[in-house]
């Protein structure tokens, strides 16, 4: 488990996500936990699957596949689809101490 600097670009310019995000390194695949500064999204969609909230309280929560230094463009629902890049830095990830 790691943190990354996750920057987001697009949409109204009204939604931000959390940065650092955690980052999970299983089996090979890359996730992340991104968390919305708002509690409206219902679902996110990456590469064309749909990912749906991890939590039901809160701001919405997702985790989704990523790739380190590459753009991930990712859409949105409220209630219409919301266009956005998120981009992790590899040059940020940092180990998580338990």
């Amino acid at each position: 488990t790691y943190t990354c600097e996750v920057t987001l670009q697009g949409g109204s310019g009204r939604a931000s996500v959390d940065s650092p995000a955690i980052i999970i390194v299983k089996d090979g695949k890359v996730t992340a936990d991104i968390v919305w500064s708002s509690p409206n999204y219902e679902y996110m969609l990456v590469d064309d699957a749909q990912y749906d909230p991890i939590q039901t309280e809160g701001n919405s929560e997702f985790q989704i596949p990523v790739t380190l230094d590459e753009d991930v463009a990712v859409a949105m629902s409220q209630p219409h689809l919301i266009d956005y890049t998120l981009h992790f830095d590899s040059v940020t990830l940092s180990e998580v101490t338990k």
